[in-house]
């Protein structure tokens, strides 16, 4: 499963490439690229890139949570990240969310997990 996350707010470039080196960094995480959102009739410009994060069995999700949980907590300027996994979708304002692990663990499990 890709896990997709986007950020707005603040130096929206600098924040995507801050984030792509720290995701790759972390050995628990499969493959971490960046790739381009679809244009939608409503989008007036072109549309910022996503991060796209390989997530499999494991415990990746978790790794996941907590590297973008740390990742959030380091942040100076007042972002939000988008992250929609398994047909689900939660916005994390850094500035607005303690630990948001739980939060983003949630929406990383699969629809088998979640049902047992």
């Amino acid at each position: 499963m890709d896990t997709l996350i986007g950020i707005s707010g603040g130096d929206e470039v600098s924040e995507l490439a801050s984030l792509v080196n720290w995701l790759r960094a972390e050995r628990e995480l499969g493959a971490v690229r960046v790739v381009r959102r679809d244009i939608e009739e409503t989008d007036l410009g072109g549309v910022l890139d996503v991060v796209s994060v390989a997530v499999g069995s494991g415990g990746v999700g978790v790794a996941l949570a907590q590297s973008l949980s740390a990742w959030l907590r380091a942040r100076r300027s007042d972002i939000k990240i988008t992250i929609t996994a398994n047909g689900r979708t939660i916005e994390v304002d850094a500035r607005r969310v303690s630990d948001p692990v739980g939060l983003i663990t949630r929406v990383l499990e699969s629809d088998d997990e979640s049902e047992n």
